[in-house]
């Protein structure tokens, strides 16, 4: 089933749209603010020259009362389309009024100060009064009078709301802007990403070829991901295709020489042929589990090839070396094989134990079988050169040295043994050894006489370099 997740071009749209709003919203209030004080600041400048204007048409009168002219241009400063009304008022000395309105409110002007502004009502409407402070000179004396005008608020409001406005629309605009400017944008980048679904959708189900592509650095990580997984499953596919045809080919003749042995039981006349092709058949199954069994250590050793599987502890490779030839005493006796082990000193490596084990089994086992009777086999642990060297060593017929390269080789049998084997033992052996950095060489065993196996470990830090040494 198929399943969608969100679009990334939607998601990076939205997160764009969203914090633009957020800080549009921050924005148009600052600049509400700046608006209505901006509005105000030139409206109080009109109305402190419309009152200076008025301030300078009073005199005072011969009987020294104060006289004024309104000069009715100084009022026509404050008109406007908004068709705002204008209100005055001139005082005299404290208690007499002079002109103009005489219920217009006045300001308490500040001492140390000539004018004050300050937003009041007026016959139910909301003005801004300015009152101004100034004397006339007798010559004598100087009285003292108040200028008042005010003015209702219409223009300075449709002045703030335009201003808000003109911002709104613009940061629209950008807002507008920067979505396409995204989604173009995210759309050009996902292209990339595109052509690699298309390239990989074309893709046969069987090729399996690394994606060798440009694409966005931020998507490197995912190719690289995915380039790792499908050698993963290339080399799973290929260790089961191997296991497969091995299997095939391997277990064909095991399970021939089973089913002849059991048509030749059936058709024996006697007890003792019976039972002598019942045994043939046994040990006919015994090599087909034994085959089966190698077949699966090579697959799970391609499978941890394939995944890079590092070594995940530390082991005594002497005391699993002691363990493992302790284990093939009986077998080697049985066979008529002395089997030995030296080695005192505790070596430490880097490895798995039971894949370990297993090359060890391989080994002894080899060993046992190719030895002849009345052989002798000694498995050794020692550390030199800075390594640990795990050696098993015989004294049998051993192998040609111009065969001994062809034996690492999988299903490679020595022509001139009498013993029949997988051709398995040995390219288990080294491929376990490889898989930890280890090595394996074929050599004669002391004398010349004798095959001599030498498989080389790298020790594990602390122990390669021991406290006190350089």
């Amino acid at each position: 089933m198929k399943r969608f997740g969100h679009s990334l071009r939607g998601r990076l749209l939205a997160w764009l749209l969203i914090a633009t709003v957020v800080m549009g919203v921050l924005a148009l209030v600052d600049t509400w603010r700046d608006a209505v004080q901006t509005a105000q600041t030139v409206s109080d400048r009109v109305l402190t020259g419309s009152a200076l204007a008025i301030a300078e048409r009073v005199v005072v009168a011969e009987d020294g009362s104060l006289e004024v002219d309104i000069p009715y241009v100084a009022l026509e400063m404050l008109t406007s389309a908004a068709q705002d009304r204008v209100f005055y008022r001139v005082d005299g000395p404290p208690g007499t009024f002079i002109t103009g309105y005489q219920q217009l409110p006045v300001v308490g002007v500040p001492a140390g100060q000539v004018t004050a502004f300050a937003n009041d009502t007026f016959r139910g409407e909301p003005i801004r009064v300015a009152t101004l402070q100034r004397s006339a000179s007798t010559g004598i004396r100087s009285v003292p009078f108040v200028v008042t005008v005010a003015e209702t608020t219409i223009a300075r409001r449709q002045l703030s709301e335009a201003i808000l406005l003109h911002s709104a629309l613009r940061l629209l605009m950008m807002i507008a802007g920067a979505g396409t400017i995204v989604w173009i944008a995210v759309t050009v980048s996902l292209r990339p990403l595109h052509r690699l679904g298309e390239t990989i959708a074309q893709r046969n189900p069987d090729d399996l070829q690394l994606i060798d592509q440009a694409v966005p650095s931020e998507v490197e990580g995912l190719v690289e991901t995915v380039n790792t997984f499908m050698e993963r499953l290339g080399g799973a596919l290929k260790a089961l295709r191997q296991f497969t045809g091995n299997a095939s080919h391997q277990l064909r003749t095991p399970l021939a020489v089973v089913r002849t042995q059991l048509a030749l039981a059936m058709r024996a006349t006697s007890l003792d042929e019976a039972r002598e092709a019942v045994r043939k058949g046994d040990d006919a199954v015994a090599r087909a589990e034994r085959i089966l069994a190698q077949l699966l250590t090579l697959a799970r050793l391609d499978a941890a090839a394939t995944g890079r599987q590092q070594p995940k502890g530390e082991i005594d490779l002497t005391a699993t070396a002691r363990l493992a030839t302790a284990e093939h005493v009986p077998a080697a006796a049985e066979a008529g094989i002395d089997l030995g082990f030296e080695g005192d000193e505790a070596v430490h490596v880097r490895a798995e134990p039971l894949l370990i084990g297993e090359l060890l089994r391989n080994l002894i086992e080899n060993a046992i079988a190719y030895a002849g009777h009345g052989a002798e086999v000694t498995v050794r642990c020692v550390r030199a050169d800075g390594t640990a060297r795990l050696e098993v060593e015989d004294n049998g017929p051993g192998i040609a040295p111009e065969r001994r390269g062809a034996m690492l080789t999988r299903f490679v049998r020595d022509e001139g043994s009498e013993t029949a084997g997988t051709g398995l033992g040995l390219p288990i052996v080294e491929e376990i050894a490889s898989l930890y950095g280890g090595t394996v060489v074929l050599d004669s065993g002391a004398g010349g006489r004798g095959l001599k196996v030498v498989v080389r470990f790298g020790l594990t830090e602390e122990r390669a370099h021991p406290a006190g040494r350089e």
